[in-house]
């Protein structure tokens, strides 16, 4: 049994906080479509509403629920760039494609802004977000990419505050300062999720829930996806399983599963605070993230909760480590109630550059975001999009890049992450 089947979402202040409830039946006939996408999270619901826009007909079949992943409780943070660095790419893919792929990241943020726009969706999307230095290297580092991104994209949208620039807006003592952007931004996840699912349906996309897939099977100029009680009949797949892509059979994922790393990503929500007690927080709106390797990650909900989230060690306590993080972050906040803890996996690559590509001619897939899914998630569903309707140019952009794999089953993941935390604590403490 795949452990997220037929699960309900489990509680969260975006649940609880949800303008809509969208409920779609179970697969329980044999039927045909165009295009088949194996997940209704944001890149699943991506794809498909691009491929209906293109006159496609397409189901999805989502295991759990809509958004029962990372697209309905990660931190709602959309983030220009990738999280490797863009010498890296240059490096490998020479500084045209480097380019191309640093406007497709600016790409993702405006998709946000369309589909928000075009099918009124209700999400608390709100632009600003800065990255914060915890000491000088750091803060070495943000300069770096400040100036890159201006000498090398033209990029206008960034400013590099100081630790008294920084205070201005942001009521925490621990930073040297930090880069902000004014182009990227936050929202409410699992109503953006919700919003693209009633997109989809308005555009005529099926979308069958609590629908686990358990196979798929390929015959001459057709595909079979099959659940527990029927089956999808169709020319093309799409695999939007993201962090999830380690449980499936590997009759489905074909090995791409060795790609990923799922790592545990928590977060908290307080009791609503009052205005003077937020506004002391953050009083312009912006999301916040430092530039750690294993990093603190927050914002003001608008009902002025603060979320806070943060990659812990999973053996520890979840509400006593994420309290300790945020009371690090903001000590005035050490009587304030929290009302709200949860955590879920992510999908990161050891490298951190996101994996999209086809494991057979009629078969895509896209993960490893790597913490950028909010925003990379609808360009992936657009640029997969664009190759099943006949043109792949973007889409061998992201072939080209080296992902390496990790082998040996869930149990050498676990390791390998507990590693990992290890490692990186080390890091982020002395180098």
């Amino acid at each position: 049994m795949l452990e997220f089947a037929y699960k309900e979402h489990c509680r969260s202040y975006y649940v609880d906080t949800r303008n809509q409830t969208i409920i779609c039946p179970n697969l329980v006939e044999d039927t045909r479509a165009d295009v088949c996408v194996v997940g209704a999270g944001f890149l699943g619901l991506s794809v498909a509403l691009e491929l209906a826009q293109k006159g496609k007909s397409v189901i999805i079949l989502e295991g759990a629920r809509i958004g029962f992943g990372a697209s309905g409780r990660s931190g709602g943070q959309a983030i220009n760039g990738f999280e490797e660095g863009i010498d890296e790419y240059i490096k490998h893919l020479g500084e045209e494609k480097a380019h191309q792929l640093w406007d497709m990241s600016l790409e993702a943020i405006d998709i946000i802004d369309e589909r928000v726009r075009q099918f009124d969706i209700q999400c608390d999307w709100k632009k600003g977000y800065v990255t914060l230095a915890l000491n000088n290297r750091r803060m070495d580092d943000l300069i770096a990419i400040e100036r890159e991104s201006v000498k090398r994209f033209g990029y206008q949208h960034m400013q590099l505050w100081d630790k008294a620039q920084l205070q201005q807006f942001l009521g925490s003592d621990i930073y040297v300062g930090g880069l902000y952007d004014s182009n990227s931004g936050h929202l409410h996840p699992l109503n953006y999720c919700l919003g693209l699912a009633a997109a989809c349906l308005s555009l005529g996309v099926k979308i069958y829930e609590q629908t686990p897939v358990l196979d798929i099977k390929q015959a001459h100029l057709k595909a079979e996806v099959i659940s527990a009680k029927a089956k999808v009949i169709c020319k093309d797949i799409v695999l939007a399983t993201n962090a999830y892509i380690t449980e499936l059979p590997k009759s489905i994922h074909r090995g791409i599963a060795n790609k990923i790393l799922p790592v545990e990503s928590c977060i908290i929500a307080t009791e609503p605070l009052s205005q003077s007690v937020a506004d002391s927080l953050i009083n312009n709106g912006m999301s916040a993230c430092d530039n750690n390797y294993l990093l603190d990650y927050y914002r003001l909900s608008a009902d002025n909760r603060l979320l806070f989230g943060s990659d812990i060690d999973p053996n520890r306590s979840l509400n006593e480590a994420m309290r300790k993080s945020m009371l690090h972050v903001f000590p005035q906040l050490e009587n304030v109630k929290i009302d709200y803890a949860w955590k879920g996996p992510i999908d990161m690559t050891i490298n951190s550059t996101p994996h999209f590509g086809r494991i057979a001619a009629n078969i895509y897939f896209a993960h490893g975001y790597s913490g950028h899914g909010v925003a990379l998630t609808g360009l992936a569903g657009r640029i997969l999009a664009e190759a099943i309707t006949g043109n792949d140019e973007r889409l061998a952009i992201f072939e080209q890049l080296h992902v390496p794999s990790i082998y040996g089953g869930k149990f050498v993941k676990k390791v390998a992450t507990a590693i990992g935390i290890h490692y990186y604590h080390f890091l982020d403490k002395y180098c």
